[in-house]
């Protein structure tokens, strides 16, 4: 009896140490991806559309699990529309700001740099307002399209059209007589491709990006100079309510590797690091 009394113990222990083997083994297994069927929603600005919809196709390709939709609008919209309680698993936002009010109310977790972009101009395919180049934007009676100020694109376009009235080539009344020129201010940047493509605006400021196969046909790209341009940073995040969080990390991942950077770049994305 004294000789099982001693074993009790022993295997007490033994016992414990295999329930926490356990335990840590269903936690390695529950952070890692799964291969069960996964759907992962994406909350992605609009300028992502192409890019994101190839990077979809790709990635079912190696995780034919994964179910990928997506939620494409302004990135000031989505932020909202995580903020009132929308289910979604990643966000891809156009600018730090939007990133930066998800983080604060705890609806992200750490975010990272994953593209970056500049802005242009377009114009129709026929050109009827006869635009050539920035300074033909001032000219009299010039319809231009932009998007509100509270949208990513919109807020770097005013910020352009500082810098050039600040420059001694444009200066301050070409930036009033721009200015003067909105007739429209749009949520997102497709919705300005789309009046551009129609001839219902002369011309809008958005996205180098914006320039695709599916639109080169339609529009006509003028750059802005890199001195007056405006570098957008695009940050991404898994948010804190997504029930499938290691997955969607995967994904992530997956757009910050050279498969997913290389996709980006077709679309005319610079890398996190330019």
């Amino acid at each position: 009896m004294a000789y099982f009394r001693r074993l009790l113990p022993l295997a007490s222990i033994l016992l414990l140490m295999l329930s926490a083997c356990g335990s840590q083994t269903t936690n390695n297994q529950s952070a890692s991806p799964t291969t069960a069927p996964v759907s992962l929603t994406v909350f992605a600005a609009a300028s992502l559309t192409d890019s994101f919809n190839d990077i979809k196709t790709a990635y079912h390709i190696a995780r034919p699990n994964v179910t990928i939709t997506y939620n494409y609008n302004g990135s000031q919209a989505l932020e909202q529309q995580l903020a009132n309680g929308a289910p979604g698993d990643i966000f891809a936002s156009a600018d730090l700001t939007n990133m930066q009010k998800a983080s604060d109310t705890k609806l992200v977790s750490t975010s990272q740099i994953f593209a970056k972009n500049k802005l242009a101009v377009i114009v129709p395919a026929s050109n009827p307002a006869q635009i050539h180049t920035l300074k033909d934007l001032a000219n009299k009676g010039v319809k231009i399209d932009v998007a509100a100020p509270t949208v990513p694109v919109g807020k770097y376009g005013l910020q352009v059209l500082d810098n050039l009235g600040k420059s001694s080539d444009y200066g301050a009344d070409y930036e009033k007589s721009v200015k003067a020129n909105f007739v429209s201010q749009e949520e997102n940047d497709k919705a300005i491709v789309q009046k551009v493509q129609l001839g219902t605006v002369d011309a809008g400021i958005v996205y180098v990006t914006d320039l695709t196969p599916a639109t080169e046909k339609q529009i006509t790209l003028i750059a802005i100079p890199d001195q007056f341009n405006v570098i957008a940073q695009y940050p991404i995040a898994v948010t804190k309510s997504s029930q499938h969080a290691s997955d969607a990390q995967a994904l992530v991942q997956y757009i910050l590797s050279p498969q997913g950077q290389a996709i980006l770049n077709k679309y005319h994305f610079l890398p996190p690091n330019a």
